[in-house]
């Protein structure tokens, strides 16, 4: 296990910045998650964490040294790549041993390697099997066991599972979260998807255009966003926001939305029904029915669209007119620069 810190990173190309001053710290065994929208460097701080790009400045310290002027091949980590980047004429076997081999590691530790990172990922009734003959979930665990017989410091997985359809991400997802525990490793994965970072991170960094936004588990990210980007990035369905003033008109509101708050923020899973004259009133435009819940979307009085879940049981008609609240502790305030309001803050 080893330690990752970056200090005061920034990266130009020509007279374009991409990454203003980025600061982070991984902890030993840490699973961190870099998400972001597209563009927003996070692939960019990837590659130059791994050494195929450098920093224009500030420090990059693999176990408190510092590795600027260090080597890729030497800075004792290993990437997965969004493309598995197999050789198609190889087999599972030959495509895990191929880099130990021009290392000349020996070939009896070299069989113990892969043998070691096959079982652990399943591979071992595949090692003869050329590419073509795997799943794309197959495949990405051969990329995977490539980096694993290096033993590296720190694994990098820049977008591993974009190209896998839905049900094999949602497998692979756990599969990663349990390699991670099993080897106990540092671990920095790239994704655009904020359900793989809330599912697998232990630590999430949201970036936007080559600054962080916040820095926190998934929990803090979701329950105390720090403004209104990371609010409406973490969760899904994306959070609701309305302006101060409508959430004030509400009797069941009024009380609890700060004097200085300009909008506030409500998930759809928040909403509760209330008593027509407590809440808002919400005209029911369509619905989606997700079999335990059914996901309503429609508008205040005032037009803001909003988004509500409810139970699926429920059947609301479309046009029909509901009357919704939140809980106190459920309702997120931010001010005129959409920085969260603590709570308690005049």
């Amino acid at each position: 296990m080893s330690t990752l810190e970056l200090r005061s990173i920034q990266k130009s190309f020509d007279q374009t910045h991409v990454i203003h001053g980025v600061d982070l710290q991984v902890a030993h065994g840490e699973f961190v998650v870099f998400v972001g929208p597209s563009g927003c460097g996070k692939s960019t701080l990837l590659r130059m964490i791994a050494g195929l790009d450098a920093p224009t400045s500030g420090d990059l310290l693999i176990d408190g040294e510092k590795v600027n002027a260090i080597s890729a091949a030497d800075r004792g980590c290993a990437m997965v790549f969004q493309s598995y980047a197999l050789y198609p004429h190889m087999s599972v076997y030959a495509n895990m041993a191929f880099g130990l081999e021009n290392a000349k590691v020996p070939q009896a530790e070299i069989v113990q390697k892969v043998n070691d990172a096959a079982a652990l990922l399943r591979l071992d009734a595949m090692l003869e099997r050329k590419p073509t003959q795997l799943s794309g979930g197959q495949r990405q665990r051969v990329a995977i066991g490539r980096a694993i017989v290096r033993n590296p410091k720190i694994f990098l997985f820049d977008e591993p599972l974009s190209n896998l359809d839905a049900e094999l991400r949602v497998s692979m997802r756990a599969e990663l979260r349990e390699l991670h525990q099993r080897l106990g490793a540092t671990m920095v994965y790239v994704t655009h998807d904020q359900v793989e970072a809330m599912t697998m991170a232990d630590k999430i960094v949201v970036l936007r255009a080559g600054r962080i936004e916040q820095v926190g588990t998934p929990q803090a990210l979701y329950e105390q966003p720090a403004n209104v980007f990371v609010a409406g990035f973490i969760g899904s369905p994306r959070m609701n926001f309305i302006p101060a003033a409508t959430a004030r008109s509400a009797v069941s509101l009024q009380t609890h939305v700060p004097a200085r708050a300009q909008q506030v923020g409500i998930r759809p899973e928040h909403w509760l029904l209330c008593e027509p004259g407590e809440g808002l009133a919400f005209v029911v435009k369509a619905a989606e029915y997700l079999g335990a819940q059914r996901l309503l979307q429609g508008q205040l009085v005032d037009g803001t669209r909003v988004e509500v879940l409810i139970d699926g049981e429920r059947s609301p008609q479309v046009g029909e007119t509901l009357h919704i609240s939140t809980r106190a502790d459920r309702l997120h305030a931010f001010d005129a620069q959409e920085q969260r309001i603590v709570r308690g803050a005049a």
